[in-house]
């Protein structure tokens, strides 16, 4: 018996099977991209999942309702134009980037395409915004304001260290405001009487030989300036300062953990969640001039005991008293 299919129906049959993967790829097509870029090669893991947490607060999941394409400019900050440049050409629906060259370059990039930075720089100096109340144009983020802490972090190594007299600084030239920390550190080091060199350090290979002008210096204390790509490396940093006797004291809460002496700044995760809760809200219809610069409203004071003691290096009660974390 030969059954007959009726034209009709046989094409609404064909369409409900074929037409799913259709649906299926335009409902994928229609899902907003925001494009994250950041400087360093090895971005720390906890900083992705904080800017996820973030972006999930304001109901977006990566790979469900969003997607979220990752590129790495390696430690080779003059890529950063060209991720810049192909985030455009892709018109991905935000930028989202992790430090402030990444920032400045999306910025050069495009004005039209929303910008969300989280940085540890000031904003307004390093030319992102026009103001932390009143960013303007297509671009605003959140700031850790790390890079202004210098001073500070000094002072606070000196005390634990109160008979350095000769400090050297870790620096990475590539950081957009390099310059601007040495000149804290020169500042700060003249008003404690004390000396300050600085060290260069941008490969992997270079943070081992500035061991050794540290030497050459005859260093007392070494302060890590703040910078993406040697907090990255801050386990081998406090490992070889450890081998070379020299207190530590670095901008974030990780190295400190991993070893060094001392830490202080604000938290680098919650600005990285903040600026995930911009993107959202970006997604969701909000514009960027509308949505003011987040600031820090904490900063964080971390003692490792067990380096002082390896170090031989007794922390008064009353630092312990101030820190936030102390670690034995």
């Amino acid at each position: 018996m030969t059954v007959t299919i009726g034209r009709r129906k046989f094409l609404a049959a064909l369409g409900g099977t074929a037409a799913w993967p259709l649906a299926a790829r335009a409902q994928q097509s229609a899902r907003p991209v925001v494009g994250l870029m950041h400087a360093t090669a090895r971005t720390n893991d906890d900083f992705v999942a904080a800017f996820k947490e973030g972006l999930s607060q304001t109901g977006y999941l990566d790979g469900r309702n969003v997607t979220i394409e990752f590129r790495s400019a390696e430690d080779q900050y003059d890529r950063l134009p060209a991720i810049a440049a192909e985030f455009v050409r892709r018109q991905v629906n935000v930028i989202a980037a992790g430090t402030p060259v990444a920032a400045l370059a999306a910025k050069r990039a495009t004005t039209s395409i929303p910008i969300v930075f989280a940085v540890g720089s000031d904003p307004t100096r390093d030319g992102l915004v026009a103001s932390l109340s009143r960013p303007g144009g297509n671009i605003t983020g959140a700031t850790f304001f790390s890079n202004l802490l210098t001073a500070k972090r000094l002072g606070l190594l000196h005390e634990l260290a109160p008979s350095a007299r000769r400090f050297s600084a870790l620096v990475n030239p590539k950081n957009a405001n390099a310059q601007f920390q040495m000149q804290e550190a020169e500042q700060a080091a003249q008003s404690l009487s004390a000396q300050i060199g600085f060290v260069n350090a941008s490969t992997e290979t270079e943070i081992e030989k500035a061991f050794d002008n540290f030497r050459q210096q005859q260093a007392d204390a070494l302060l890590i300036l703040s910078d993406s790509f040697l907090n990255n490396h801050a386990r081998r940093i406090a490992q070889l300062a450890l081998l070379h006797a020299l207190p530590t004291c670095f901008a974030y809460r990780e190295p400190a953990v991993a070893g060094g002496l001392m830490s202080y700044g604000a938290s680098r995760n919650d600005t990285s969640r903040q600026s995930g809760i911009y993107v959202g809200r970006i997604l969701n219809g909000e514009k960027p001039a509308d949505l003011p610069v987040q600031q820090p409203t904490k900063f964080e004071f971390v003692i490792n005991i067990q380096t002082a003691k390896a170090l031989g290096l007794v922390v008064p009660y009353s630092m312990q008293m101030l820190a936030d974390e102390v670690i034995e």
